[in-house]
């Protein structure tokens, strides 16, 4: 005898019979009131058709508010949720909805709502008006794929388009305190980012995402956000959500923005619109063959290869003043107006370089000297907009690798500025110079040639550098001079010029800064983290929590952030690109192999490896003000040899 369609069944993974969201009856009334009209829905459809900057909707009343208030009521008291962060999010997360069925009966029975509204979701009704209003086409009722996703104060979801395998259809159905009418000044909203057609090198057309966004969609309750996943077109975050303010009112509800996000994929096999190979090649375009394939020409900043020199000398081909290698006297002059003395003793060089040779990374407190440090802490302070230069600060993109203000150095030719200027004499003068080139090389105990510099801001509430692989063939030495003038960073903050200078052995991200300090929960970010490469054998986490509710299965494919495989594990020895455990145990090989927390005068020296991952953190809206820095590169030269010319 066969089943009616509405209650089929199928069999999940572990062995459970679960019923497939097919039903094609007895779910309207799951809904909110004319939905399914067909003026409803030519008008949603309208709307979406006109939508910028891409194709998207937003439905009020979504569903029957009596059925989401007892969903509400369950997650709430019920499901367990996991704090997850990586360098693109912070959140906190529940298992896989799709493996409610795989749990226990006595479970189930405290997940009903939750329960009926999925398979509504799911349901064939529903997944057909989502593809007429959208027009993305058809979409399965066999795979269901949601989560429940919570951000307190500091979490967030840094710029990303969702392309990931089969997604068709992205949305978000808030869950908010329905008696306590959400904030736009919370944060917490979706952004929607604009994207610019450019010509690349090749003649073909390249979509890339704009800094900033251009539709903001705050959160309410009962309210469903939805568009179609498009490759390089389909470009979002959430914004975070905002700690409270001193004095601000406390009756918020605890600022918590609660949603279910899910997506709705291609038809699967045995389904109707399905199309052998869709999936494969919706794969072959997917965001992280986008963040590797040709259209980085187009990123902002581009690398700028150097010859170190003094600005009004002349630098030789090879970036060196005829082979000496040694600090001259005149060398010893110019870094004496910037460095502390200590660091260029004989012994301390030396110190350094067996330093290095063990662990290829140093950490040095106090960097630059007691008085051009507190001349450059009096400029920002100087500054009624806390930007220590006059000359333009560019915006970098695609937003989907990063978001900060960058300044490149003056030509080496150019002449000299502004004298009273610290700020740009570092980056002008000290950073560029065959003097400075050639301290770097006693002290690494490296040949090294061209130069990159960069000044950069990272901006509170708005900025961030997502994890990246060094990819060149020979290792890179990179070094970040931190001048962040304002407290709270987690680092060691000491008054300008107290100590002689040191240097800190920080190999693991744990010694000299614990882990926790840069990872904890009330952390503003702001951090540079450079961890190893991915492992082709991890395996998914799992959910966690207390004894007296329930875990939801984590799936073992993709992250339910719509930010790719970003997870982390206890259990690995490597990590995912972009992941680190956020309180992870100190004994614990967990891919972290230096942490440098943003902070005053302290300078950071790193030998990278290719494939090694380096980003760094959001900075919260909560921190005390913006980070700076100055960030560079030289290239390593085996001896014999030649310098390339590079790209």
């Amino acid at each position: 005898m066969k089943r009616k369609a509405d209650q089929a069944e199928v069999t999940a993974p572990n062995g459970h019979r679960k019923k497939a969201a097919t039903a094609a009856n007895g779910m309207r009334d799951r809904f909110g009131g004319g939905l399914f009209d067909s003026a409803t829905v030519k008008k949603y459809a309208s709307e979406y058709a006109g939508s910028e900057p891409y194709k998207h909707a937003v439905v009020s009343s979504l569903v029957h508010a009596e059925l989401l208030r007892s969903v509400r009521t369950e997650i709430l008291e019920n499901i367990h949720f996991t704090p997850k962060e990586t360098d693109i999010y912070k959140i906190h997360q529940s298992g896989d909805l799709a493996n409610l069925d795989g749990l226990d009966s006595s479970a189930l029975k405290k997940l009903p709502s939750l329960l009926k509204l999925r398979d509504a979701l799911y349901g064939a009704e529903f997944r057909h008006w989502i593809s007429e209003v959208s027009g993305a086409g058809p979409v399965s009722g066999k795979k269901t794929d949601m989560a429940v996703n919570v951000y307190v104060p500091g979490c967030h979801l840094l710029c990303h388009d969702d392309v990931i395998g089969s997604r068709r259809v992205s949305y978000i159905l808030y869950l908010t305190d329905p008696d306590k009418p959400w904030k736009a000044e919370w944060g917490g909203a979706l952004r929607l980012y604009p994207t610019d057609n450019i010509k690349g090198e090749d003649g073909k057309m390249y979509k890339v995402p704009q800094s900033d966004w251009s539709k903001v969609i705050p959160p309410a309750w009962n309210q469903l956000s939805f568009f179609a996943v498009q490759p390089g077109e389909s470009f979002h975050d959430v914004e975070e959500v905002y700690k409270r303010a001193e004095g601000e009112s406390s009756d918020d509800g605890g600022k918590f923005r609660m949603a279910i996000s899910g997506w709705f994929h291609i038809p699967q096999e045995g389904e109707e619109g399905f199309e052998p190979g869709l999936e494969e090649r919706m794969a072959e375009k997917s965001s992280l063959q986008q963040l590797q394939g040709k259209a980085d020409q187009f990123d902002e900043p581009q690398t700028v290869w150097l010859e170190p020199a003094i600005r009004g000398e002349v630098a030789t081909s090879n970036g060196d003043d005829g082979g000496d290698e040694d600090l001259t006297e005149k060398d010893l002059e110019f870094l004496l107006q910037y460095l502390t003395p200590n660091y260029l003793t004989p012994d301390t060089v030396e110190e350094l370089n067996e330093l290095f040779a063990e662990e290829s990374t140093l950490r040095l407190t106090n960097f630059l000297n007691k008085k051009f440090a507190k001349r450059l802490r009096k400029h920002f302070d100087s500054k009624s907009d806390g930007v220590p230069t006059e000359r333009e600060l560019r915006t970098s993109r695609p937003p989907h690798k990063h978001r900060y203000q960058y300044l490149h150095p003056a030509s080496p030719s150019a002449p000299v500025g502004d004298t009273a200027n610290p700020y740009e004499a570092l980056l002008d003068d000290l950073l560029p110079s065959t003097a400075f080139r050639k301290w770097l090389a006693l002290a690494t105990g490296l040949d090294l040639a061209r130069c990159s510099v960069l000044a950069r801001r990272f901006r509170k509430a708005l900025d961030y550098q997502l994890a990246q692989s060094y990819e060149g063939e020979d290792p890179q030495l990179e070094y970040t001079l931190s001048v962040t003038p304002t407290s709270g960073w987690g680092a060691n903050e000491e008054a300008d010029g107290e100590a002689d200078g040191g240097a800190e052995v920080n190999g693991n991200g744990k010694e000299g800064k614990p882990e926790s300090d840069v990872a904890g929960e009330d952390n503003v970010g702001g951090y540079e983290l450079y961890m190893a490469g991915d492992d082709d054998d991890d395996d998914a986490s799992s959910a966690s929590g207390s004894d007296d509710g329930v875990t939801i299965p984590t799936s073992i494919t993709q992250s339910s952030t719509g930010a790719g495989s970003r997870r982390s594990t206890k259990q690995k020895k490597m990590v995912d690109p972009a992941v680190y455990q956020a309180a992870a145990d100190d004994d614990e090989d967990d891919g972290i192999l230096f942490s440098n927390p943003a902070g005053w005068n302290t300078m950071s020296i790193v030998l990278r490896d290719k494939g090694t991952l380096k980003f760094v953190k959001y900075v919260s809206g909560a921190a005390k003000g913006d980070r700076w820095d100055f960030t560079g590169a030289y290239e390593v030269v085996d001896e014999g040899e030649e310098v390339g010319n590079g790209e």
